[in-house]
């Protein structure tokens, strides 16, 4: 065989091969023998190569098993590129893009729901009917089993803006109902008696909860130079979750909290205890160290202190519906408490919390 043949290179013991693919110029390697049986070979191979590719039917992961180029090429077949390839390569991709609290939950989803049922379907063989059947099946909450499908949302939404599906099954499947929770503040003598059986920084910490509307992950992240006497507000700007610090839930969660007298109080107490070369307010008192995650409070601090008050257990949260309903049952501007809240329109206030909006005469 002519050395110079148009498109293969003879290279000692190998050759290369060139081609044309999907508009993209492709030159691949391979292992050859120099004798004039294997050159011939290699002639035909290129031929075929060449006529798959015109009609269609060229499989580069057949022809080169070992090609990294061919990892790249199976993602645009939907016929041979897997859901389980398509999720772990959307969640490298982002890897820096996500908080890791988020990460985590992505992950979750991705390596103990999704691959395990749909890890080994191909593209193209999702149905809308076979993710249906998976969320009649798993024993969850609807809005657990919502979060999960966000990764595969995700995926089938790019592979349908990049043309490589012609349709989105996904779709055709719309998240399951969540039935909201109704609030259940408070009131003041159960606040009494809640903050009775609390003493130092777990009072403190309680108290400036009934009384400023924080989440817990908020609270845990509150630093001293958040808080602003002077002009009695704290200035809400970080999270805690799962021991990472992050911005807030959403861009209206990053506010400026006026401080009810009750507030104040706690962090002035709080103030003689972590104030001086402290960055953050609260503090674990029994390691004198900050709060790693929001569960340990509910676990070592709240579920104790309902129990020995003989109150009804509810969530942590339920202190911000105690600050909302206060707020609101005092006359208070549906709008300033939404901003006080954190939302970025007064339209929840309304939703959750109507019944505590005083009818005007």
């Amino acid at each position: 065989m002519d050395r110079g043949h148009r498109g293969i290179t003879i290279r000692g013991n190998s050759a290369q091969i060139a081609f044309t693919y999907q508009g993209v110029r492709c030159r691949e390697t391979i292992p050859m023998p120099p004798t004039k049986a294997a050159q011939k070979e290699l002639v035909l191979k290129r031929q075929m190569i060449l006529y798959e590719i015109s009609t269609g039917t060229f499989d580069y992961c057949k022809h080169f098993p070992n090609s990294k180029k061919a990892k790249e090429f199976r993602k645009t077949r939907p016929d041979q590129y897997t859901i389980g390839e398509a999720l772990k390569n959307w969640l490298q991709r982002n890897q820096s893009r996500c908080q890791p609290s988020t990460i985590r939950d992505y992950s979750s989803a991705i390596y103990h729901h999704l691959i395990p049922v749909f890890g080994e379907l191909a593209i193209s063989e999702l149905t809308a009917i076979k993710v249906k059947t998976f969320l009649a099946d798993v024993d969850l909450s609807n809005k657990r089993k919502s979060n999960i499908l966000i990764p595969l949302r995700r995926v089938f939404d790019e592979l349908y803006h990049d043309e490589i599906i012609d349709k989105n099954p996904l779709e055709r499947v719309k998240n399951l109902p969540v039935s909201t929770r109704e609030p259940e503040p408070f009131n003041t003598d159960e606040i009494s008696r809640i903050l009775r059986q609390l003493k130092g920084q777990e009072k403190n910490l309680i108290q400036f909860a009934f009384y400023s509307g924080l989440r817990t992950s908020e609270l845990i992240a509150l630093r001293w130079q958040d808080v602003d006497f002077n002009k009695n507000c704290v200035f809400v700007r970080t999270a805690k979750v799962r021991g990472h610090l992050k911005c807030t839930k959403t861009k209206s969660g990053k506010r400026d909290v006026t401080l009810q007298p009750q507030a104040r109080d706690a962090l002035l107490n709080q103030q003689v205890l972590t104030g001086e070369q402290n960055d953050i307010v609260f503090h674990d008192s029994r390691t004198n160290q900050p709060w790693k995650d929001d569960q340990a409070i509910r676990k070592i601090i709240w579920t104790p202190a309902l129990k020995r008050a003989g109150i009804k257990y509810r969530n942590p949260y339920q202190t911000r519906h105690t600050f909302a309903s206060m707020l609101l049952s005092r006359g208070e501007n549906p709008m300033f408490v939404a901003q006080q809240m954190g939302h970025k329109d007064w339209s929840m206030i309304i939703k959750v919390y109507g019944r505590w909006i005083p009818q005007p005469k």
